[in-house]
């Protein structure tokens, strides 16, 4: 029996549990437990914001959005990014699944690590990147209370270390393929003009985030 925090609990159906025994098998303890916390996070954010959505769809995609960091579903040349969006595509397609719902679980998974767009898509796609933005960076800490984030945290705990461990465990996902880590041109065009431009660091946030650990 899943946690029910405000009325937000995992969905109770076939496909759910197939998604968490698949990825219960297939990443680590940490990576398992980050992702369910983003849907935890993701659903409270949705309610919060009186956001309509499928938890169903929801959940496929928080607990796919890194799975593109395994072994089992790391591409030579995509973004890790891309190899998880299309690890959930082929889960939701074997399991006859809408094809605009798979693209949407797919967008959500593919624009979880672009700030500043996914709020403005589907409630699916800007609620995993919420959910994320939760959990490793702690954009919104102050807007779920105490009793949600411990109760999020009891029922899937953060390692001691958490934030130092995300990071390796990104590295360790991408460090093959570092090419496809080519990111925001814009901030490269500002600090190519701009000499003293300090780009932000996706690294510091977490560290500098409200979580402990």
């Amino acid at each position: 029996m899943s946690l029910t925090i405000e009325g937000v609990a995992i969905p109770d159906s076939r496909m759910a549990r197939e998604i968490t025994e698949l990825v219960r098998d297939t990443t680590s303890p940490l990576l398992f437990h980050h992702s369910s916390r983003v849907f935890y996070f993701g659903a409270l954010a949705g309610k919060h914001r009186g956001l309509k959505f499928d938890p169903e769809l929801l959940y496929a995609g928080a607990m796919f959005h890194d799975m593109g960091l395994t072994r089992q579903h790391s591409s030579a040349h995509e973004r890790f990014e891309v190899d998880g969006a299309n690890a959930a595509r082929d889960f939701l397609r074997s399991h006859g699944i809408s094809q605009i719902d798979i693209d949407t679980v797919w967008a959500a998974i593919a624009l979880h690590t672009t700030p500043g767009i996914p709020q403005h898509m589907h409630p699916v796609v800007a609620l995993v990147t919420a959910g994320v933005e939760m959990d490793v960076l702690g954009l919104t800490y102050p807007e779920y209370s105490d009793m949600e984030r411990e109760a999020v945290v009891h029922a899937h705990p953060r390692t001691d270390h958490f934030k130092e461990d995300i990071i390796q465990a990104f590295y360790d996902g991408i460090k093959h393929k570092a090419e496809t880590t080519f990111g925001n041109v814009k901030a490269d065009v500002i600090a190519d003009k701009q000499p003293h431009f300090h780009r932000g660091n996706f690294c510091s946030v977490i560290r500098g985030s409200a979580w402990r650990g």
